[in-house]
């Protein structure tokens, strides 16, 4: 009598831990999977965004990174060349270095003699353009960052109408298993957008901040050079 009981128990115990344990097993693929046809859809496009977002994010990432890396002698450099009246030989320097800092200066050397605000002129076109360069599909980040959050919520509201429809359809009998397909779609797309949003702004002010540092290099540089052509010979 005590063994039946006892095996009794050991059989409850088993089934109690492979019901939990199933709950655990419970997958990301699954969660998708049992969220109907308007929830995959969601999920397919902010992944589609999640995919463009770390495209953009690293190309830029590594575009500026390059752009950042100047020899902290280049302006000695340019200074001896341009005292000297060796013009070609800065440009070639300009040209060697290939730095957004290095293209302006090489746009004002190519201006030399002509007056100083022709020069600065010449120098802050060449500065926007960099500029553009440097910032190319960054604003596709800022897009994504703000698209993906409510991309989600759009699934939030297809999945509370599922949910509701299966309601009305139920001759007032709620079914919970009934109503999970809805709130699988609202939960997982709600939470997938968020995900992506927030990734994609991170990744987005973190490109800012780094554009910033260069183009407040370019402006260093470009003053550096205006001051070498002011001063006496």
């Amino acid at each position: 009598m005590l063994v039946a009981i006892q095996q009794k128990v050991e059989a409850a115990k088993n089934l109690l831990e492979n019901s939990q344990s199933q709950e655990k097993t419970l997958s990301i693929y699954k969660l998708i999977m049992d969220g109907g046809i308007g929830g995959q859809i969601i999920i397919a496009i902010l992944l589609l965004l999640l995919i463009v977002a770390l495209y953009i994010y690293f190309e830029r990432f590594f575009t500026i990174k390059a752009a950042t890396k100047t020899d902290s002698d280049f302006m000695n450099k340019i200074r001896d060349h341009v005292s000297h009246g060796k013009i070609e030989s800065a440009k070639v320097l300009c040209a060697q270095v290939n730095s957004p800092a290095a293209r302006l200066v090489e746009k004002g050397i190519s201006r030399i003699g002509k007056p100083l605000e022709d020069i600065n002129t010449a120098i802050e076109n060449a500065g926007r353009l960099e500029i553009y360069r440097l910032e190319k599909n960054v604003s596709v980040l800022a897009t994504i960052a703000g698209a993906a959050p409510m991309l989600g919520f759009l699934g939030t509201v297809i999945g509370m109408i599922v949910a509701i429809h299966q309601i009305a359809n139920a001759g007032g009998q709620l079914d919970i298993k009934m109503l999970s397909d809805g709130l699988y779609t609202a939960m997982t797309t709600t939470v997938a957008g968020l995900i992506v949003g927030i990734i994609s702004y991170i990744q987005y002010n973190h490109l800012v901040v780094k554009t910033d540092k260069v183009m407040y290099e370019m402006e260093a540089k470009s003053v550096e050079f205006l001051d070498l052509l002011n001063e006496p010979v």
